[in-house]
């Protein structure tokens, strides 16, 4: 039987959600509780970059759906996990209650990652309902928006702000924008149809000071701007866990290849904030930050934890087996939409699958390789290219052949 205290899920965003949903579909039928720092409900955040920040969707339409499986489950918002005792198996929140669990879910996602200057033109980051809001507020005809990054937010944002009707100029370290994602041939692409729409990029350099009125950059230049964008990356949730013996948080929380937490039965970890080794890029364990990920956590976490707390500690044969996803990710920008599956940041080699990469607003596909195995695939442009991209997904859907004998996908 399930013990009262139930199952805790630390994280109130898609992965808190998803890990409810999937604990119900793998057979848990005692407790859960979901503990979430914003006041809100799970929301969608993708279009708070873009649909939301333009304004062209309210915020009320991120929120997301719940299945019918969930509305016994108990939401603690608006209340942070200060602290979390594995071996006690407890929780203090910040308001100093303290709260027992039989299982837990870690599924606190990241932060963004700050800037530090001090000073300045007002700045802002992109990651909550609240962010979105405060940016829309500045934006406007001829506002100079100065967006420090060039990663899907930066680059979501930048194209939004333009939109917008902005003066927006990119600054980022990079050769190219999205360059660790896609690589530099494809970020040379995206960043001419940028330009082509009017975003300027002062790449190469790194912002060293603010003043009143500009951000002054490591050559010593200045760009102009009214509104600063702090798009610099992002820092996983883990100090909930720090005084967890044993638990590696260099780096998110470092999982074995079941997603559990230091080994033990009675704890998970999920989405963004997870680092695990994946049999498809080899044994390091990395955190992946796409927005697929929850979901494909989620499914597998949940039904290792439930035979961990229902069983006899172990998983079922299919759950034995290393998660191995595939991961994905979109962004759109401007007209144009990414597309990749796969994980092209660790290929060692890069080819033109399709299209003209000189071309000014044709569909182009990359392919991505580690020696000659395929590892990603990345389209830019329309419906074309995306349906490009799906025609490879058999391909990256394989293991390597040392993995095969032992392991599959979920």
């Amino acid at each position: 039987m399930a013990s009262p205290a139930g199952i805790a899920v630390v994280g109130a965003s898609l992965g808190g959600l998803r890990a409810a949903e999937q604990l119900r579909a793998a057979g848990w039928e005692g407790a859960v509780t979901v503990y979430g720092d914003e006041p809100h409900l799970p929301y969608n955040r993708p279009p708070l970059s873009k649909e939301v920040l333009l304004g062209e969707a309210p915020a009320a339409t991120t929120a997301l759906r719940h299945r019918p499986s969930v509305a016994d489950v108990e939401w603690r918002l608006g209340t942070a996990v200060a602290s979390a005792d594995l071996a006690a198996r407890t929780l203090t929140l910040a308001d100093g209650s303290v709260h027992a669990y039989e299982g837990l879910v870690a599924a606190t996602g990241v932060r963004p990652r700050r800037l530090p200057l001090t000073g300045g033109p007002p700045r802002h980051v992109v990651r909550t309902l609240e962010d979105s809001a405060a940016l829309r507020s500045e934006l406007g005809e001829g506002v100079r928006v100065l967006v420090i990054g060039s990663g899907f937010i930066g680059c979501e944002v930048a194209a939004t702000a333009r939109r917008a009707g902005c003066e927006v100029t990119v600054v980022a370290p990079e050769a190219e924008p999205m360059m660790l994602a896609v690589g530099e041939g494809l970020g040379r692409v995206l960043r001419r149809r940028h330009e082509a729409r009017g975003v300027r990029f002062r790449l190469g350099r790194l912002a060293s000071q603010l003043t009143a009125e500009s951000v002054v950059l490591d050559d010593g230049s200045e760009c102009g701007a009214d509104v600063v964008v702090e798009a610099v990356g992002s820092l996983p949730n883990v100090e909930w866990l720090g005084a967890s013996a044993g638990v590696d948080l260099t780096d998110g929380i470092l999982c074995d290849a079941q997603l559990r937490i230091g080994g033990l039965a009675h704890a998970v970890a999920v989405g963004d904030v997870a680092r695990f080794p994946n049999p498809r890029y080899g044994a390091l364990a990395r955190r992946v930050e796409h927005w697929s990920m929850p979901t494909d956590c989620a499914k597998h976490a949940a039904r290792v934890l439930v035979a961990g707390l229902t069983g006899d500690g172990t998983a079922s044969p299919h759950d034995a087996r290393p998660f191995a996803p595939l991961p994905s990710f979109w962004s759109d920008q401007f007209d144009v939409r990414v597309q990749s599956f796969g994980l092209p940041g660790v290929g060692d080699g890069v080819r033109l699958l399709g299209g003209d990469p000189d071309s000014e607003d044709g569909d182009v596909v990359y392919g991505y390789y580690l020696g000659e195995r395929m590892i990603g695939v990345v389209a830019l442009g329309g419906a074309r290219a995306v349906g490009m991209v799906g025609r490879y997904r058999a391909e990256l859907m394989a293991l390597p052949e040392t993995e095969s004998s032992s392991t599959s996908s979920v």
